[in-house]
């Protein structure tokens, strides 16, 4: 018996009454559009016209995986016992392995048991990790400019990100002394992320030891962001909080083989750090997803225990860019501030043009991506990223354009 044409109506009419009703949540709502969606979509759009773009924007390694972990990969991914659900906590030999490389690249000594957790990509633990510990009316410390999910995380957990601006006069720190006692008693946990992104800025060892005594002083979570630590520059060394007296109390550390092998598509990094604080993040997870495939945990025991001189490979290329680049830009009476990590370049926007407005220009006249500041947060407000993530040739075509517009 089929529907008369009065009940197809009512029929209808209710279900554009309940598609009225799929609001988004507040926390949804409240959500800043995400960068890089936002920038992928122009570049579709302009690559759909046929222009000729230079993308130096996202910060996607250019290189391949190194083969030795591609076949890995394939070995592993041919045994049917890794077919099924992969442990929670991550496979043993990969939580030995990132022990091992832990210490001897840090002299820090790991349980890998309770002080090592395995992520699908360290974003997602990162954007996780707040709702462990965060409640209505709690407050995240996060720094602007920052990498999205900083924020992101907080605001899906049910907190309220307090800013801490990160100025180039005070060398993109934050300024600890500066946070009022009020967010200091809400405040559960500080981001930090150093070499930082976007603006490639390192810490000292001076602000390390700080930001400990800050934190511990205030019983305040650090949650250390540290997946740049291997893209340096000039001799240069980033240092792990764990290495500090004290912070083994207070910090959960993340890492990821995105950039240091080229595998931002595998998805796989890590936490490591409290046990307290890696138990919570694991019961999270337990929650959320299941594990994480196991032929890429064996492939990635394979890229931290294999040879190690394709990183310093990858080093030397970015480095040649950098050089290119911000040499370059200040032949053009830019300025570009020359990083010792990461492979992102912070260049300061024309006196009174916002960022946007800048991007979209070079975009519309040079035919180059390039990232606004602002996308980062309001501090980030005068100046954009280029990344360093396109080859030599690309680099000097871009800058050959840049001078047509300049």
């Amino acid at each position: 018996m089929g529907f008369s044409k009065a009940s197809w109506a009512l029929l209808n009419a209710g279900c554009l009454e309940r598609i009225s009703m799929f609001k988004l949540s507040k926390k949804v709502q409240s959500l800043p559009p995400y960068l890089f969606l936002e920038i992928d979509k122009a570049k579709r759009q302009a690559a759909k016209e046929g222009r000729d773009i230079i993308d130096l924007g996202i910060g996607d390694p250019d290189q391949p995986t190194p083969k030795f972990i591609i076949e890995a990969l394939y070995k592993a991914s041919q045994d049917p016992a890794n077919h099924r659900y992969a442990l929670d906590q991550g496979m043993p030999v990969l939580r030995r392995a990132i022990q091992g490389w832990y210490k001897r690249r840090f002299n820090v000594g790991l349980d890998p048991d309770t002080e090592i957790l395995p992520l699908i990509g360290s974003k997602e633990g990162i954007a996780h990790f707040p709702l462990a510990f965060l409640n209505p009316g709690d407050i995240s410390l996060v720094p602007d400019p920052c990498y999205p999910p900083y924020k992101g995380g907080t605001i899906l957990a049910g907190g309220a990100p307090y800013i801490m601006p990160l100025l180039e006069s005070n060398h993109f720190l934050p300024d600890l002394k500066k946070i009022p006692l009020l967010a200091r008693k809400k405040a559960k946990m500080i981001f930090v992320n150093y070499p930082n992104n976007p603006t490639n800025a390192c810490a000292s060892d001076d602000f390390y030891r700080q930001l400990i005594e800050f934190s511990a002083r205030n019983k305040i979570i650090i949650i250390s962001d540290l997946a740049y630590s291997e893209m340096a520059y000039d001799g240069y060394k980033a240092r792990s909080l764990l290495e500090f007296p004290g912070a083994r109390e207070i910090v959960i550390e993340f890492h990821s083989l995105s950039k240091t092998y080229n595998m931002t598509g595998w998805r796989i990094g890590w936490a490591s750090g409290n046990a307290n604080l890696i138990s919570a993040l694991a019961k999270v997870k337990s929650n959320i997803d299941s594990g994480i495939f196991s032929a890429i945990q064996l492939a990635a025991v394979a890229a931290i225990e294999g040879p190690q001189d394709y990183v310093k490979s990858m080093c030397d290329i970015y480095q040649e860019r950098r050089d290119i680049l911000v040499e370059g830009l200040s032949a053009l009476g830019w300025s570009a501030i020359k990083p010792k990590a990461t492979f992102y370049v912070w260049i300061k926007t024309p006196a009174k043009v916002d960022s946007i407005s800048f991007s979209a220009k070079l975009l519309k006249e040079a035919n180059i991506v390039a990232t606004p500041g602002v996308g980062f947060g309001k501090y980030g407000e005068g100046y954009i990223r280029m990344a360093l993530t396109v080859p030599k040739e690309r680099i000097k075509e871009a800058l050959v354009r840049l001078k047509k517009i300049s």
